[in-house]
């Protein structure tokens, strides 16, 4: 071997490449950007549409369906999910993996630009782009300080201008949104009495506000100069009470004589109550490819300079309530444990076999020179270092280990039989297995790499980490082994002969057990199909990805249907600040809850709750939950915050029940509701948008007749609706720094007769009329949301299995015992279709199905090449049923479930396992080579090998033991991986040597 023969020949060339892998992999590891979760390239596009006052079914007709016309067929969209909510339209545009999200904006935008026929008061398309950043890695609370007796709501501009303003400027926050508060506004509040009794009709105060308007007139040449000419059109603040709306008289009906002019708080959307108090809620979203920590603390910084500066000035506090940063230290710290425990019993396991220190020593130079290079590539490939690549350099600490041991026993081994130089002899020996062993684990993570779904994204952090790691090993193992062994432990003591014993002894027993032509019949039958019905048996329950133990809970909450933003945040919000209040520190209460959030968005409430002890927090989720439901004509979804919440918000199965009709949609959405509670108890349903469509409406119908006769058509009267309600908007105020809505309404009237009473001045009526003479007014009930799915009108139950139910047990269920029934509730037109997690699931399972089978057949081609042999590499595959139903085994004993990283530990041990047994084919073979009978080549081949092979495994078992064993923040992402790694290397060892040889030996029966 050259490469071994130049590191003997220059062992100094041998120290300086270990001192640049050194000083590379700091410098990576100190330049790698640190994350929560990998980067995930997910084609993401949702466009937002506000229009002021407009029922959820006028956003429908005006704003969702011809957006939605001019979508349609859009290149790569694989899903289309809008929502019309009152005042506002939502569409969701999910694409195919790899789309460029940038050429499907520029579609977006081409397609919408061909609809113009909004609303006059609507507001332009808004499109934001959705994806590894979707998830803010910061809130923050501004509330009062003691002494500032102003309104925390009256801060929402001044937060936007400052606070938002300042956190955008942090490097690596893209955007930064405000919660709660409310805006300014210049309000025209009429009173319609005082008009009707001047003779003004609504519409004519309406045109008046929004009508003055600077004017250009372009530029004149007067004498030598030039002159802009400008109509001075626009009316200042205190001008706009005296325009002059009418002649009464002969004397000016000034609108400061009919009306209130001012700059008032809006109507309250949305509000934040933090600890009980009214708060705003501001949050940062960071850029693709940042550093979160540094992100974290160019925040931290901003956060001191404002506290300091203008919000001590302006009496806020602010403070943070949630940071992502927290999960990631704890995650990282526990990996680093972790990884260190693995270290150090590793080379226990080590110097247990060789009883010698400086020999261990060589093999443990393994682990840092691979795992410095390993962030290396992981840096000049772009990565970051998240929960999933530190779950591979944890992985890699047993597995980088094997080639070394391979090189450094065989060397002993040499050296104890006599040869003092053994070091390029002992290499040649093994390095075409260690060749086969390496290509073949790396191999096996080449099709993860190639998968564009989510799933594969994901993973690819873990498939090049591992990559990376094991071909490093085997440089280490051929070029500085050798040559950190003939300078530090060159002499070794001649084994002693209860040693060689052992060894002979153990392999004579292996080849006693493969004795007799039915004995080897009977291992190879029992060993291959033992495996093959465990696995059928024992397979444990399909599931997405594992939740995560972050310390949050979350809560979604429906209150009744046309519940007000008053009493949702007062009488609710009251009653939730009472019950909590004694849960936080210092309160008494158990269990102690550090922060709790209570949030109304748009006819939708949120609730969030942090234990003071993690270990709490299923005391904390028992308790929101009860506080949540213990609210008449409620319903609530309490769970723990999911780690991969961008990946589908934990295990869920979507199920959209679709129709033309909203009526028969509830219904059937409200009995499969009940069904599900029936047939899954501890299940989490949650309706989308409801259950019943029961937000109350006074519909007022116009009487033709009545509005010809006065001169008006309806749009006239829909406008005069609106200042009746809570406000037409008239255009734009702007006063040199801001620009404010103006916005006319009337005075507010109490109940339905007094709307109807209202008096209206038209242009053909003698006398004023009410408006009750020109409409009819209706008690009735209307939709608080309308959701549509792939442009048809749909009902979602957001299906959260039980605890301890597998996603795919869930979805049999539903298909089984609810669906049936179901659809006898529904129209001939109507249809059920399954999204979310569940629909990821199937997608997940056939490409990671189809990796495997990919895998091993690499496996098979990379070793039929080595072998020289199709046969021989079929012997090798033989030994997979046993690593599998081992990690299935272990899956099963310790209660986990089969979830994507389960399933990734798998392939992972497809590389793994193979390799004790490359290493015993290709000995057995070169032993035939060399003239050695059939017998005698297998048992030559298991008296040498038999020592690195358990030396390797258990290395790479005892590795991998602290991942599996030791909870923690982030333990959960990797113990079920680990599990089926140890489990199945431990099975496959202990079979695998009864296995190999029996199969080996079959040409004896010739």
């Amino acid at each position: 071997m050259k490469l071994a023969g130049l590191g003997l020949a220059n062992p100094t060339a041998v120290a300086v490449v270990l001192l640049l892998v050194a000083l590379f992999g700091v410098l990576s590891y100190v330049g790698l950007p640190v994350q929560l979760v990998p980067e995930l390239e997910l084609p993401e596009l949702t466009i937002t549409t506000a229009w002021r006052s407009a029922s959820a079914e006028e956003v429908e007709s005006e704003l969702v369906k011809p957006q939605e016309d001019a979508l349609r067929g859009l290149p790569g969209m694989t899903e289309l999910v809008a929502r019309a909510q009152q005042g506002r339209a939502e569409l969701n545009l999910k694409f195919r993996s790899g789309t460029q999200l940038s050429r499907a904006l520029v579609e977006v935008l081409s397609r919408l630009n061909q609809v113009t026929d909004y609303p006059p008061d609507a507001g332009e398309p808004f499109i934001s782009a959705s994806g590894a950043e979707a998830n803010p890695i910061a809130w923050f609370i501004l509330q009062t300080l003691p002494g500032n007796h102003l309104d925390i709501a009256a801060y929402r501009d001044y937060v936007i201008e400052v606070i938002k303003t300042r956190m955008e400027r942090v490097p690596g926050v893209a955007r930064s949104e405000v919660y709660g508060g409310r805006t300014q506004e210049l309000r025209v509040s009429f009173d319609p009495y005082k008009l009707a009794d001047a003779g003004i009709d609504i519409p004519i105060i309406a045109k008046f506000v929004g009508g003055f308007k600077d004017v250009s007139g372009g530029f004149v040449d007067v004498g030598r100069r030039e002159y802009s000419l400008r109509f001075k059109g626009r009316y200042t603040l205190d001008e706009i009470g005296g325009m002059i709306l009418s002649w009464r008289d002969g004397h000016p009906v000034h609108l400061r004589d009919v009306a209130q002019v001012s700059i008032a708080l809006a109507d309250p959307r949305d509000f934040v109550l933090a600890q009980g108090r009214e708060s705003i809620a501001v949050n940062a979203r960071r850029e693709v490819g940042v550093n979160v920590l540094a992100v974290m603390q160019g925040l931290d910084e901003a956060v001191h300079e404002l506290r300091e500066g203008w919000l001590q000035q302006s009496g806020l506090g602010i403070q943070q309530v949630y940071d992502e940063t927290v999960y990631i230290d704890s995650a990282m710290r526990l990996l680093f444990s972790n990884l260190g425990l693995g270290i150090v019993l590793a080379v226990g396991v080590l110097w247990l076999f060789l009883r010698r220190l400086r020999a261990t020593l060589v093999v443990l130079l393994a682990i840092p020179a691979c795992l410095l290079f390993t962030f290396t590539v992981l840096y000049l490939g772009g990565r970051t270092l998240n929960v999933i690549s530190l779950a591979g350099l944890a992985f890699a600490v047993g597995m980088v280990l094997d080639a070394s041991i391979v090189v450094l026993e065989n060397i002993v081994r040499l050296r104890e039989d006599g040869d003092t130089a053994p070091g390029v002899r002992a290499v040649s020996q093994v390095w075409g297995a260690l060749l086969a062993s390496t290509a073949t684990t790396v191999a096996v993570f080449l099709p993860i790499l190639f998968l564009r779904s989510e799933a594969g994204q994901l993973f690819a952090d873990l498939a090049v980490t591992l990559a990376a790691a094991i071909c490093a090993s085997l440089l280490v193992a051929v070029y500085v082994v050798p040559a950190t062994e003939a300078s530090w432990a060159a002499r070794y003591q001649a084994a002693s002969p209860a040693g060689h014993n052992r060894w002979d002894r153990l392999s004579n027993g292996i080849m006693a057990l493969t004795n007799g032509r039915w004995r080897r019949v009977a291992w190879i039958t029992v060993l291959l199909v033992t495996p093959v019905l465990g696995c059928w048996l024992w397979l444990p329950k399909l599931d997405y990805l594992p939740t995560g133990n972050r310390n949050l809970v979350f809560a979604f909450v429906q209150p009744a249907p046309g519940s007000s933003v008053d009493f949702l945040a007062t009488e609710m919000g009251g009653e939730v600040a009472r019950q909590m209040a004694p849960h936080l520190p210092g309160g008494g209460a158990k269990p102690t809850v550090r922060h709790y959030f209570y949030v109304g968005v748009r006819g939708q409430v949120f609730m969030g709750a942090v234990a003071q002890e993690s270990a709490a927090l299923p005391q904390v989720l028992e308790r929101v939950n009860r506080l949540l439901w213990s609210f008449p004509d409620t319903l609530a979804f309490t769970r723990q915050a999911s780690l991969f919440g961008g990946l589908g918000s934990g295990n869920v199965i979507e199920m959209d029940i679709q129709g033309r009709q909203l009526e028969p949609l509830y219904n059937a959405a409200l009995r499969a509701y009940q069904h599900i509670q029936e047939q899954l108890p501890g299940a989490v349903v949650r309706p989308l948008p409801g259950l019943v469509m029961a937000r109350p409406e006074l519909r007022l119908v116009p009487d033709e007749r009545r509005l010809a006769e006065a001169g008006w058509s309806r749009s006239t009267l829909a406008n005069v609706v609106r200042t009746l309600g809570d406000g037409y908007y008239a255009g734009e105020y702007f006063d040199g720094e801001r620009t404010l809505d103006i916005i006319v309404r009337s005075t507010p009237w109490a109940v339905p007769g007094e709307l109807l009473d209202v008096p209206l001045i038209t242009a053909t009526a003698a006398t004023p009329l009410r408006l009750g003479d020109l409409v009819r007014l209706e008690r009735t009930a209307g939709a608080e949301e309308i959701r549509r799915v792939n442009q048809r009108r749909a009902i979602s139950l957001q299906i959260t299995p039980p605890p301890g139910m597998a996603l795919n047990e869930c979805l049999r269920i539903l298909k089984e015992r609810v669906v049936p029934e179901l659809w006898q509730q529904l129209p001939a037109d109507a249809s059920i279709h399954y999204r979310g997690t569940a629909e990821k699931l199937a997608v997940a399972i056939r490409e990671l199905g189809g990796s495997f089978l990919l895998a091993a057949a690499i496996l098979y081609l990379l070793m039929s090449a080595l072998f020289r042999s199709f046969v021989y590499s079929l012997l090798v595959l033989c030994t997979l049923p046993l690593a599998t139903v081992g990690g299935v085994l272990a899956l099963r004993l310790l209660g986990l479930p089969l979830d994507l990283l389960t399933m990734i530990g798998f392939v992972i041990l497809l590389g793994l396992v193979v390799n004790n047994a490359i290493l015993l084919v290709y000995q057995a073979r070169a032993g035939e080579q060399e003239g050695l009978a059939r017998h005698e080549a297998v048992r030559h081949a298991v008296r040498i090998r038999l020592r690195p092979i358990l030396m390797s495994t258990m290395t790479s078992i005892f590795g991998m033991l602290p991942l599996m064993l030791v909870p923690g923040d982030g333990a959960e992402l990797y113990s079920g991986l680990a599990a089926v790694i140890v489990g199945g290397m431990l099975v496959s060892l202990v079979f695998a040597l009864i296995l190999l040889p029996s199969l080996l030996r079959i040409g004896e029966l010739r």
